[in-house]
């Protein structure tokens, strides 16, 4: 008897037809995920190249406006005398137009006078205008702030101090302390006599030395000359500016003139300086002398005076003893207009900037700017100090001349100085005789600002027209 049977089944072929459908699935995702990158990958770099060109038509930007100020340095509208933003195409070296740059252009004023300018430049291609770069910098004139002395006499540094930062003389210079930086001198070569220590005297080359502390290979000479008459302020101008843009203005006193100590919160107290002691001291110009009169004995006091920020500038008509804390950037200048004798200023005590906020002080004598007497043993001062039409320095005192109470601040221990000096005569903070120290400062130390560089005190004289590229940034 036939008894049929049911039909055979192969379970192997359906497992294979199931693995092959799920390897194709994975396969298809590893395939479709590698093009999805791939294609990833491409849209990045296109877009970084557009993002590229972008940065180089916006800094083509910045540079465009550096040759517009060339030209027309007082214009911070682009000619059409209306707030920006500017836009601009920008075409490739076949005159073809392949994007654009907008500027905007901010400038910092001081009491009417434009300190620096501000540009940013924001860019993209007409390939991708979401591809945008953003850059920005700071166009600014070069200023004195940049060397850390400047002198129109010649000079001696001498071992006991190290400087920081550029030199220049327009004369000759011995050029014994530590340095960094470029030591020029106006002179191909010039006569170093008893004053600078040479003896018998001898003809040197502009930048001399017999010490092994200086760096033969960072002398130059001759270099141009610094124009003094170029970099010097008009001081009428400044009186102007101080009454009135907002500054703060003394005229002539019939005292000795006045005292002014910066508060470090933006005030400066004022007092009359109503009496003096008179002792003999010696300088270079004068021989020993009297009425030097640097040390305050009596004083008036007459206001706490609150700096404007819009216009940090303050004018005496007289004599000013300084000192204190600055926590802002602010210019004092000493000029008596209406006599023929000229105004000094004297360093009384520290001058220093209140840390953590962007402090810059610029000092300007219609005279001298003289270091005090009486002031501490370890003195630091920072600023930059322009003696218009005299010296920086300190006169060469003895204790035969001096009262008992002031003979122990014949000589101190050290000078530190953060900033500039510009002196149009020949400067000195200690004084030798072919020995030990006789008086002034036993060491020291200058350094240039850095911080005063781009951003210097509000009318610090500039050494050239031409605008310089600053503080280049770049967002995002």
């Amino acid at each position: 008897m036939f008894v049929p049977q049911s039909p055979r089944t192969h379970p192997s072929a359906g497992f294979l037809l199931i693995l092959v459908l799920v390897m194709g699935s994975v396969f298809l995702m590893i395939v479709s995920s590698f093009i999805g990158y791939v294609v990833t990958q491409n849209e990045v770099v296109n877009f970084r190249h557009e993002q590229q060109r972008a940065t180089e038509i916006a800094e083509a930007g910045l540079n465009y406006y550096r040759w517009f100020l060339a030209h027309y340095p007082d214009d911070y509208t682009n000619g059409t005398g209306l707030p920006g933003p500017y836009v601009h195409e920008y075409k490739d070296p076949e005159g073809g137009v392949i994007g654009e740059f907008s500027l905007s252009v901010a400038s910092s004023t001081y009491c009417g006078s434009v300190a620096s300018v501000v540009l940013t430049s924001t860019a993209f291609t007409y390939v991708n205008p979401d591809a945008k770069a953003v850059v920005s910098a700071r166009y600014t004139r070069p200023t004195v702030a940049e060397y850390s002395f400047i002198t129109n006499a010649g000079v001696w540094y001498g071992s006991g101090g190290q400087i920081f930062g550029p030199l220049h003389s327009n004369q000759g210079i011995r050029m014994d302390s530590a340095h960094n930086s470029v030591i020029g001198s106006g002179q191909t070569d010039w006569v170093c006599d008893g004053s600078y220590g040479c003896s018998p005297s001898q003809v040197v080359d502009g930048v001399y030395t017999t010490s092994g502390q200086a760096s033969p290979g960072l002398f130059q000479f001759p270099v141009s000359p610094v124009d003094f008459a170029g970099i010097t302020l008009d001081m009428a101008n400044i009186k102007n500016s101080a009454q009135n843009f907002g500054g703060i203005y003394y005229g002539d006193t019939p005292g000795y003139g006045y005292e002014v100590e910066f508060n470090g919160n933006g005030t400066v107290d004022v007092s009359r300086v109503t009496d003096t002691y008179n002792y003999r001291s010696y300088d270079s110009a004068q021989g020993w002398h009297w009425g030097e009169r640097n040390v305050i004995e009596a004083r008036s006091f007459l206001a706490t005076e609150t700096i404007n920020p819009d216009c940090p500038l303050l004018f005496f008509e007289d004599k000013v003893w300084l000192k204190g804390d600055v926590n802002q950037k602010v210019t004092l200048a000493a000029a008596n207009l209406s006599s023929a004798a000229q105004t000094n200023i004297v360093l009384s005590g520290d001058i220093s900037y209140v840390s953590g906020t962007e402090a810059g002080l610029l000092v300007l004598a219609e005279d001298d700017i003289d270091v005090g007497l009486d002031v501490p043993d370890d003195m630091d001062i920072s600023g930059i100090f322009i003696a218009q039409n005299g010296r920086y320095g300190r006169n060469y005192y003895w204790s035969g001349y001096l009262t008992g109470s002031l003979s122990p601040y014949i000589i101190r221990n050290s000078l530190d100085t953060l900033g500039t000096v510009v002196t149009n005569e020949r400067a000195a903070t200690n004084w030798s005789s072919g020995g030990p120290l006789l008086s002034g400062f036993r060491n020291g130390t200058s350094s240039f600002d850095r911080d005063q560089v781009d951003m210097p005190p509000p009318l610090t004289p500039e050494t050239s027209d031409v605008y310089e590229f600053g503080d280049w940034r770049q967002e995002g």
